[in-house]
């Protein structure tokens, strides 16, 4: 395939218009959601009608039609300048909506997909649990049928969208059985993944956490005491909900990259315009060959992760294997994205200790890049995997 990453007409006209966007609409109110921490819903809604949650979807489900790259390259320019309003979008659409896209039925998509792409609803994945988080493999959350309906029990941290005032639904893993083993163990549990709508007696959403960062973001622990829906809210196979997590895992770490890349790349616009104005000893701090090293390695490594995450998502588009390639992108531009932050504040000074200047929101949401969908951790030992070592 080719790695001709260039951007088309059509999505170039995105980038731009997303650019203004964030230039314009967020950049001037983010800050003070952030020290709130507050949910932005009117910049929210301004995305819905953008059409920003509909991107990788077909039309016929009120989509933009578009793929994978677009949804990149917006994540990217919000990211610019701020990744709270950029994780809304990712969590919304890679992991909300997608797991509807990918495995529901056809009156699953049309049930929910047109209000979950304009953005009039969000959608939350319930996978991490309070004693599993990247092994996904122990989730004890359990879902017995009863009849006509599955009752669960369990509970999910770390939700993002779960319990914002337009969360629709969050799909939740849940043991469903266990395969057949002749030892004592009874087998491996069989996971599925099960629809629960917002508002469904025994759902409990808790309180926002305190957070280190993307204080402008939604993020709940989750409780289900005697949880009830219909048999029907099965999403995709029963004991394939695993299975269908990874895939949306793989899909995810691509836009979570994007998100990073923005994020690194914002570093560097920021750093940019204050060693022009910031004057010491008579000149601009630009004109020292530190910082101008410094700003030089910090573009070096955000248009690199910039071709890893387009490439992952070209080779997702292209209906190719794209595991080792998303992970790939996912760990370096988290790891640059660190990287950016922390040389961004020391180009800053003590203005990049104060929460007024963007990079001080930006140093204190770049270290979750590195954990969330997937730690460092896990992605190299996804590469390592893929490339057949497997002891």
């Amino acid at each position: 395939m080719s790695l001709d990453h260039r951007l088309s007409a059509e999505h170039e006209e995105l980038r731009r218009t997303v650019a203004e966007f964030a230039r314009d609409v967020v950049a001037p109110k983010i800050g003070d959601f952030y020290e709130r921490h507050e949910f932005p819903y009117e910049i929210v809604r301004e995305m819905g009608r953008m059409g920003l949650f509909g991107l990788p979807f077909p039309e016929e489900y009120g989509g933009m039609g578009g793929d994978y790259l677009a949804l990149g390259i917006a994540l990217e320019e919000l990211a610019r300048v701020d990744s709270s309003v950029a994780i809304t979008l990712e969590a919304g659409v890679s992991l909300g909506a997608m797991p509807v896209y990918r495995f529901g039925t056809e009156e699953q998509k049309r049930e929910w997909l047109p209000r979950l792409c304009s953005g009039e609803l969000l959608g939350a994945f319930g996978l991490t649990e309070p004693d599993c988080g990247s092994d996904a493999g122990g989730t004890r959350t359990t879902a017995v049928r009863d009849g006509d309906e599955w009752v669960i029990n369990g509970t999910k941290c770390f939700i993002t969208n779960s319990g914002t005032d337009i969360t629709g639904l969050v799909t939740v893993t849940a043991v469903t059985g266990r395969k057949a083993a002749s030892d004592s163990s009874g087998g491996r549990p069989e996971i599925s993944s099960i629809i629960v709508p917002s508002g469904t007696p025994g759902f409990t959403v808790a309180a926002p956490y305190s957070k280190v960062g993307w204080n402008a973001s939604d993020t709940r622990e989750l409780s289900f005491s005697d949880v009830r829906v219909p048999l029907a809210n099965l999403l995709g196979e029963e004991g394939r909900g695993y299975a269908q997590f990874l895939r949306i895992l793989d899909e995810g770490r691509i836009a979570i990259s994007a998100l990073a890349t923005g994020l690194a790349q914002g570093c560097v616009d920021e750093s940019v315009a204050y060693a022009k104005e910031r004057h010491a000893f008579g000149r601009p701090i630009g004109d020292n060959q530190a910082i101008q090293f410094k700003i030089a390695d910090m573009e070096m490594r955000a248009h690199m992760a910039r071709i890893g995450w387009r490439d992952a998502a070209s080779r997702l588009t292209h209906g190719e294997p794209f595991k080792k390639e998303a992970a790939l992108a996912k760990l370096y531009s988290s790891t640059i994205a660190v990287d950016n932050a922390r040389e961004a504040t020391q180009i800053h000074g003590g203005y990049g200790f104060m929460n007024e200047y963007p990079v001080a929101r930006m140093w204190r949401d770049s270290k979750i890049l590195e954990i969330g969908e997937g730690t460092s951790e896990v992605q190299r030992m996804l590469i390592a995997r893929e490339l057949g070592l497997t002891g």
